[in-house]
């Protein structure tokens, strides 16, 4: 055994700075921008301009913000790195023959995969099938994957969408295998444009493929016609209800039949295709039959596989799977109880529901979540995430992010729609710090660090509270919890009977059993001396406990409505309640106990998705996003309060995240400051002289190197760059303003103001995939962006007008207005061009609000400064 320990270490992965070292050209470029910012500032606070002092003042107010708000966003981004994963050294430490793994079985952990969906009409069954077909393809261990679906809807016609899918998924998940299939969406991979015969071998794959595309489109018929037969089945369901009913209404009348006006006793239910009656939503609603009322559900579609390979055959029926292993995950769907009075807290709530349900049937000690059309792009995705967690030092990591990359975004990627700057510039960058913000989908999760236990070994790296060593834990049968009410708390030792469990985590004995069998198996191996907290290399070689009835009851037990009352759920146990972006808030939470996050990027994209690539659309998701960063400032989680356990530039980062909406408020002030220039004929400063034009060209191109750095080492292109400019003030003059003025007016007055669609119009072009990016969808987000571009365009007239037509005309100022109001509109065109929708034809509203700001800026300037002569002598 000391000669297994003292094997040289080989590690799954590798990371390396991509800044350039300690005093890099990107450093040094951000410093001396900070020096030149200073230095700026401090001579426009000595330089006052005497004869506009209002613009001067709004001007200096406005850029000390963006010096701020700047420094904010760059300060995190100092130590950008880039991973790798060694899948061939995770092959070899877990699935080869060794002393302690003599026929070379899979030693690796366990995973939970999440897919949570809430309303079939917006989230077609199709595209979440889909999904699930991806899941269930993966190329991990068949045995130790679990797939479950949230559906917090309660729809049939997501049950029964699902359990087409997992029919599908017999024939779909073999087939990919033998042919080595990329990627295992079957929609996304019919549809790839590239020849499909490229580098495959085998001489049945034509046939197996073509054979295999008439099944689906066959699936896909199914599907679609799920609406129809559930309707057509319900009224008949329904009809001899009402039937059977007339009959016992007869015969206790004596044989007479009753009026056909009379009234019957019979629901309008939604049946199931056994004759019962659907214990969820029904598509005529009553009570305990709602969306928000109606009883937990919870059904294995897919039993647990064998422990052992099983192997298919030459079926002519079907296809020839000899020698290709025929077994699929298991899969559950679970819909959780939903009765009125209770707050179920939305998609967090849901979240946590299936935690429970999952520790129950299949505890994998790693979770991985995504939305409903997020599919498995890269089939080994989950080994390369499992290399992160079971490296040297991966039992202090709680997840692992994956960027997210989005199909169907116009090339031109009007709106940004892509967010390269994010994913590939400060996601990168935070890795180099404690690690990426979770964004909601494509997350790995360590179970047990949503749990709220704070990490191994934290006392030992941090020396906080003492020089405490902890030791290591060898016992699955032990664990410790975090029972504190602060983060800054560390964790008690006591035992689960005299700290309170129960009311931690809920009464559920068998759930809470569950807790530390998760932590053990989630540690990497114990197979060198350098590693802390492992495990024994063979401890997960056991086959899964087989499902029994009790086992399911206790799972529908624990997403029952009332199961948290009086738990820590949502409080410091799981996803996070009380925000709308409860993604970033669960993951600052792991952050501020001390836990660290990796960003593993792919060569091959790990998942895809799909984003709004209509304007409107894209404003109110961009709302959605901002209205949280919102709450987070008015709340316990902003960054402020955070403990000593956040690394400093790690706060900072959180600290933007909650500041950023308010740079809208300065933004929008100085988009109007080039009109305000050029109305009233003077500037900003005094004049342009030298001093002035020397620090903007030196602040200028000071900015654009640091950003062509910052494309160089995050891959994105300029084009990419620029136009999340554009999208920058595009959403912070419209969506990052409106979430401001919502979270005020929540917080002073408690009321919350929600802003929808107040007309639409049709597509033009159905079979067009870009139709949605020309549909114009009229909303309010409109107003504040669309004032700044006509005020803008009014004011470039009039300057020119007063500079030509004036008898001393002052160039220098209009050129300074002129200049900054191009700025403005530059950043706008964009928006512009999606309000002229696919024709380029200006909307009606335009005119009337362009005519209507016209006549007010006419008369404003009139009472302002009247003509000459105008005014009476006393």
């Amino acid at each position: 055994m000391s000669d297994f320990l003292d094997k040289p270490w080989k590690p799954l992965t590798r990371k390396v700075n991509i800044s350039g070292g300690i005093i890099s050209p990107y450093r040094l470029l951000v410093i001396f921008r900070i020096v030149i910012l200073a230095f700026f500032l401090s001579w426009r606070i000595r330089n006052p301009n005497y004869d506009a002092m209002w613009l001067w003042g709004m001007s200096i107010v406005c850029e000390i913000w963006f010096a701020i708000s700047w420094l904010l966003d760059v300060l995190p981004k100092m130590n950008p790195i880039n991973r790798a994963a060694d899948l061939a050294a995770l092959h070899d430490k877990f699935e080869q023959p060794s002393p302690s793994n003599p026929t070379g079985r899979s030693d690796l952990p366990g995973i939970d995969v999440f897919v949570s969906t809430a309303d079939p009409e917006k989230e077609p069954p199709l595209v979440t099938a889909n999904t699930i077909l991806s899941i269930l393809g993966v190329e991990y261990p068949i045995e130790k994957v679990s797939c479950y679906i949230s559906d917090d809807g309660g729809a049939i016609l997501t049950f029964e969408a699902m359990a087409e899918a997992v029919k599908f998924a017999e024939l779909w998940v073999p087939f990919c295998r033998k042919h080595n299939i990329e990627p295992r969406n079957p929609d996304a991979y019919f549809s790839i444009k590239k020849d499909p015969t490229k580098n495959k071998k085998r001489p049945d794959f034509v046939k197996d493929r073509r054979w295999m595309k008439r099944e689906y489109d066959e699936f896909k018929v199914r599907i679609n016609g799920l609406p129809e037969a559930i309707k057509k089945r319900s009224e008949m369901y329904n009809a001899r209800e009402e039937k059977k009913e007339r009959e016992e209404m007869k015969a206790k009348n004596g044989g007479v039949a009753g009026t056909e006006d009379q009234p019957l006793n019979v629901p309008k239910a939604t049946w199931m295709a056994d004759g019962t009656h659907w214990p969820g939503t029904w598509y005529t609603p009553c009570a305990d039959h709602s969306k928000g009322d109606h009883a937990g559900i919870l059904q294995v579609m897919s039993k647990v596989p064998e422990h052992d390979p099983v192997m298919g055959y030459d079926d002519e029926k079907t296809l020839d799977f000899t020698g290709v292993d025929i077994r699929i995950p298991m899969f559950a769907y679970v819909s959780r109880e939903k009765r009125p009075g209770f707050d179920h807290n939305k998609k967090a709530g849901a979240m946590n529901a299936m935690v429970r349900a999952s520790a129950v049937l299949s505890n994998g000690p790693f979770i991985l979540n995504l939305d409903c059309d997020h599919y498995v792009y890269n089939s080994i995705v989950l080994r390369e995430g499992m290399c992160y967690m079971m490296d040297r030092g991966g039992d202090r990591v709680c997840y692992i992010q994956f960027p997210q990359r989005f199909e169907g975004i116009d090339p031109s990627d009007r709106y940004a729609n892509h967010n390269t700057v994010f994913f590939d510039g400060n996601m990168r960058a935070l890795d180099g710090l404690q690690g990426p913000m979770y964004v909601g989908t494509g997350c790995m999760f360590r179970r047990y660090a949503l749990y709220g236990f704070e990490p191994p070994r934290f006392m030992e790296h941090t020396g906080l509270f003492g020089r405490v060593k902890t030791k290591v834990n060898r016992n699955p049968n032990q664990a410790k919890l975090n029972l504190e009410d602060d983060d800054t708390q560390p964790l008690n030792e006591n035992n689960s009977e005299s700290s309170g469990v129960p009311q931690k985590f809920g009464n559920s004995s068998i759930f809470t059993d569950t807790i530390p069998i998760a932590e053990f198996q989630a540690r990497p191996l114990a197979d060198h001396k350098s590693v802390k907290n492992g495990r024994p290399p063979g401890e997960l070689l056991k086959p899964r406990p087989p499902m029994d009835a009790p086992t399911v009851a206790e799972a529908i037990a624990v997403i029952s409505c009332w199961y948290e009352d009086k738990t820590e759920w949502g409080d410091r146990v799981g996803w996070i309640y009380g925000s709308v972006t409860e993604d970033v808030v669960t993951g600052y939470r792991m952050h501020n106990r001390g836990w660290r996050s990796i960003y593993c990027i792919t060569k091959r994209d790990a998942f895809r998705g799909t984003a709004p690539i209509n304007l409107t659309d894209r404003l109110h998701q961009v709302l959605r996003w901002a209205t949280g960063s919102v709450e987070i400032f008015f709340s316990k989680n902003n960054a402020f309060f955070a403990t000593r356990r956040l690394k400093f530039l790690q706060r900072i980062a959180y600290l933007n995240v909650g500041i950023y909406p308010f740079t809208s408020i300065f933004l929008v002030v100085y988009c109007f400051l080039p009109a305000l220039s050029l109305f009233s004929g003077q500037f900003i400063v005094q004049g342009l002289d030298v001093t002035f034009l020397f620090y903007l060209l030196s602040i200028t191109v000071c900015l654009i190197l640091i950003s062509l750095l910052e494309v160089k080492w995050s891959g994105i292109a300029l084009e990419e760059w620029w136009r999340n400019e554009q999208f920058w003030v595009i959403g912070g003059t419209s969506s990052h303003l409106v979430a401001v003025l919502q979270g005020l007016l929540k917080v002073i007055a408690g009321v919350e103001i929600h802003f929808t669609l107040t007309s639409k119009s049709a597509g033009e072009d159905e079979e067009d995939v870009y139709a949605d990016l020309y549909l114009v969808k009229w909303t309010s987000l409109f107003i504040m962006p669309l004032t700044i571009i006509i005020i803008n365009l009014i004011a470039v007239i009039m300057g020119i007008l007063r500079t030509v037509y004036s008898v001393i005309p002052q160039w220098n100022k209009l050129f300074g207005g002129l200049f900054f109001s191009f700025w403005v509109l530059s950043h706008m065109y964009p928006f512009a061009k999606g309000l002229m929708g696919r024709k380029g034809k200006v909307p009606t509203i335009v005119y009337v609000w362009s005519g209507l700001l016209s006549i007010t800026i006419a008369l404003l300037w009139i009472s302002l400064d009247p003509p000459g002569g105008t005014k009476q002598e006393g």
